[in-house]
């Protein structure tokens, strides 16, 4: 709940009064860690000026993807289906969509293709002469039905039917194992699906010290808007997270943040001009650059928010969808040129990270995104599939955080290496800017523990995430001061 105070614990006589002498008040120390951004992972995502290039197909990314996810997939396939017979026959591998015989059961392993009713389709958009400059943004791609879905690799494609393939959880993207016989119609019927399954996790060190309690406080969804009316519960959330809000309780609360994570969309739309004359209107540029409707309020008022923070604890903050920075995954960080005031502290309480983003803080590991993957798997989903928080789960069963990528999600053509690849799973994994808070303790086949959190959007309901660095216990501070009792 947000910090507050009743009007009863007040003494009126106190009010506007000079302090007692006698009378003490705490102070708290913020705890201390050490934060890393790990290499390893996040120089992936970077892709130097010298070898940008978007001349390359997108084909590259998905054989990359299945050549190194094949082997994850057939370890779990062997296991499930090992010394299995059908008919006094054993089920063998087939290595090639091609070698696939009808009424032959085996099983063989490729990358998800769906064919779906409302997905966007850049082929008929070029066809039509439509051309659009940000992404599309359908409420979903299926009804009822989830269309066409084959399983492709080096050779070609294969329709899959059945039950099992039409019940199961995937998207296009995701590397399977499908265990099934070739109809006399051509397509492969299913009867089982094996996936690659989480990847190895890194043990932590646990704190000795139980009273020393260290926490991430997860934010997305600022939308900073700039305007002089900014809302309360932005106030509150910087005064609190600072340690200015609140009684000695709250602010002993705060002391225990050792690291404030934003989660992408921090930018609002700067608000329009209702009273805008007719010849202002008709003023404005229709083509190229127009300076004029520049407004710098939610930058600087960002910035001013960021400085303030970064004097009193560590802060990251990642791009979103609704940021300045590149539209395509990976998103670089916010350019340093945007936060002015709050620039200085770079290096030392502040720093602009990409999107996705890895992270070590005192052996916690750590993944997260701004949400724009989930926010498309979502997309992908029949009613009663479509749980936000199992989606984020499954990505770690795909071993792939992006799996829509680049067919429906933007990213850029990788054609050496697929950076979204999962190759080690994290003790903490969240999804930024989704319509609620929701979070799961997830265990993987081998013990893996995962901590999943679906951050909500704070300029619509007012929510801060925490999460205890050591127990990974999860908490939520709402700052909504608008509720009905």
């Amino acid at each position: 709940m947000a910090p507050s105070a009743s009007s009863s614990d007040l003494n009126p006589e106190a009010l506007l009064s000079l302090p007692d002498e006698s009378e003490s008040f705490p102070t708290f120390d913020r705890k201390k860690v050490k934060s890393d951004l790990i290499s390893e992972y996040n120089d992936a995502f970077f892709v130097s000026k010298q070898n940008r290039s978007y001349i390359q197909q997108y084909a590259s990314i998905y054989f990359l993807r299945l050549a190194i996810l094949r082997s994850h997939v057939a370890k779990q396939a062997e296991d499930a289906w090992k010394n299995m017979k059908i008919g006094n026959e054993p089920v063998k591998r087939v290595n090639r969509v091609l070698d696939v015989h009808q009424g032959e059961f085996c099983w063989l392993i490729g990358t998800v293709y769906m064919e779906m009713p409302f997905k966007p389709n850049i082929l008929d958009e070029m066809s039509k002469d439509i051309w659009v400059s940000t992404a599309v943004t359908s409420e979903k791609y299926v009804k009822d039905d989830r269309g066409q879905i084959m399983l492709e690799d080096e050779s070609g494609r294969l329709n899959l039917v059945g039950y099992t393939i039409n019940s199961a959880v995937f998207v296009t993207g995701c590397i399977i194992a499908v265990l099934g016989s070739e109809t006399e119609q051509g397509d492969f019927e299913v009867v089982d699906i094996q996936f690659p399954e989480m990847a190895p996790q890194i043990p932590r060190t646990l704190s000795t010290n139980v009273l020393a309690r260290r926490k991430i406080a997860l934010i997305s969804g600022l939308e900073i808007s700039g305007d002089i009316h900014e809302s309360y519960q932005t106030s509150m959330l910087i005064e609190y997270l600072m340690g200015e809000l609140g009684g000695p309780n709250n602010q002993e609360d705060a002391s225990e943040i050792v690291q404030v994570i934003i989660a992408g969309n921090s930018f609002g739309s700067p608000h329009l001009d209702l009273n805008m004359s007719t010849s202002d209107k008709k003023a404005v540029k229709r083509y190229g650059y127009d300076s004029s409707s520049y407004n710098p309020k939610p930058t600087a008022s960002l910035d001013t928010i960021i400085a303030d923070l970064a004097m009193s604890v560590n802060v990251d903050i990642m791009p979103g969808e609704c940021d300045p920075s590149n539209r395509t995954l990976p998103q670089k960080p916010l350019h340093k040129a945007l936060l002015e005031n709050s620039r200085k502290y770079i290096g030392s309480g502040l720093r602009c990270v990409s999107n996705p983003c890895w992270w070590d803080i005192d052996g916690l590991r750590i993944l997260g995104t701004s949400g724009q993957p989930i926010e498309d798997i979502y997309k992908y989903m029949t009613e009663g599939n479509d749980d936000r928080l199992k989606l984020l789960g499954y990505t770690l069963r795909w071993q792939h955080c992006a799996p829509t990528a680049p067919d429906t999600l933007w990213c850029y053509p990788f054609k050496n290496h697929d950076p979204f690849i999962m190759q080690e799973t994290p003790h903490l994994y969240f999804a930024g800017n989704q319509p609620s808070f929701d979070t799961m303790m997830m265990e993987g086949p081998d013990k893996q523990q995962i901590r999943l959190v679906c951050v909500p959007k704070f300029s619509e309901t007012s929510k801060i995430v925490l999460v205890d660095i050591d127990s990974l216990e999860c908490s939520v501070i709402d700052f909504n001061i608008y509720k009905k009792p």
